[in-house]
């Protein structure tokens, strides 16, 4: 059931003699102290958000309706104004997706649960490009936030933007029909969470009248947790940018609900300090992302190893130089090979159809 990169098969143990500070462009060093410097301005020691410093660092894209030199074109769609749910919506262009309607990928951003939108320069940037790489429409969820919204809102909230494409479709300025049969979840970091999460309600009770069927998962970096603090969690304490123990303890906290440690089911679900999750049969093939410089690396794998143990399809796709969030980062070699991974995970598990077939 398992699918294992070359990579996976030579190196999972070599990393615990790796914990040097990983050497990287200096564009990327510059973007990421952006990013880690608002985080820490932002986060206050009270549970809450300082939204107004995190927004000097948090650029925005707008939607662009006009295609773009690759012909990706964008729209927003409101799903739901009371709760500032919406979603952002990127097709490609008709040679990019070819003869057959695209695949759609429903993505969720990262951020801790608690910063992005899907408007945040960076995600909006990584989406256009998975849309122009991939040939499939994105529809990118921009969930509400925690603290001001813990645990289940931002279940709730991308659930219910399934439920709304089956029942509403997407805009009629989508420049390429869509296929929902075709459907992805896709995250990263906390929106790979949010991803495993959001695929084991709608299995275990889809819509009975819903067009909408998962063909598979991507779990880009996932942020899953525990009480536990792992090998990778000390090793790459101070070394590894973005994530650290007290960053990812502070996000846990203003996310879970409260009085909830990090053994609560949202957070740790491969079973060791727990039952596992129940996954329905119509549980979707699953691909994970894992960095070899990243202090979540043991959970991720252990999330793996437990769909395994559940007999569901994981391919567990290891890059042992990998930051956490390198896929923003299309100067990063291993961003390339992680588009590439993609489209063939896609190719695997939604064979194209076309229409004269």
């Amino acid at each position: 059931m398992e699918a294992t990169t070359k990579n996976q098969e030579t190196g999972a143990g070599d990393e615990t003699a790796r914990a040097a500070p990983p050497v990287l462009p200096w564009s990327v060093r510059l973007q990421l102290f952006a990013l880690v410097t608002a985080n820490d301005i932002a986060q206050r020691r009270d549970g809450t958000v300082n939204r107004f410093l995190f927004s000097f660092g948090d650029r925005q894209s707008p939607a662009r309706p006009r295609p773009d030199a690759h012909g990706v074109r964008s729209a927003d769609v409101t799903v739901d104004a009371s709760r500032n749910l919406w979603a952002r919506v990127y097709s490609p262009a008709a040679e990019a997706a070819g003869p057959a309607p695209p695949p759609v990928l429903v993505y969720f951003h990262g951020g801790g649960f608690t910063l992005l939108s899907a408007a945040s320069t960076p995600i909006d940037g990584m989406c256009r490009r998975f849309c122009r790489e991939l040939g499939a429409v994105i529809v990118s969820v921009n969930y509400r936030l925690a603290p001001e919204h813990r645990h289940p809102a931002a279940y709730d909230d991308c659930v219910d933007v399934l439920r709304y494409l089956g029942a509403t479709g997407l805009p009629a300025d989508v420049s390429v029909p869509v296929d929902l049969s075709r459907c992805f979840l896709g995250g990263d970091s906390a929106g790979g969470n949010i991803v495993h999460h959001v695929a084991q309600r709608w299995t275990e009770a889809p819509p009975s009248d819903s067009p909408v069927r998962l063909a598979g998962i991507i779990l880009l970096q996932p942020y899953f947790g525990g009480e536990e603090r792992t090998e990778a969690e000390l090793r790459l304490e101070g070394v590894a940018p973005v994530v650290n123990m007290r960053r990812s303890d502070w996000a846990w906290r203003a996310f879970l609900p409260e009085g909830a440690d990090r053994n609560h089911p949202a957070a740790h679900v491969t079973g060791e300090a727990g039952p596992e999750p129940e996954l329905a049969e119509a549980f979707p093939p699953a691909m994970v992302a894992v960095g070899g410089l990243d202090p979540l690396q043991d959970w991720q794998r252990r999330y793996g190893a437990m769909l395994r143990r559940k007999g569901k399809a994981v391919k567990v796709l290891e890059f042992p130089d990998a930051i956490h969030a390198f896929y923003c980062f299309p100067e990063l070699p291993d961003s390339g090979r992680l588009v590439e991974e993609i489209r063939a995970f896609i190719g695997t598990n939604a064979p194209t159809h076309h229409p004269d077939a």
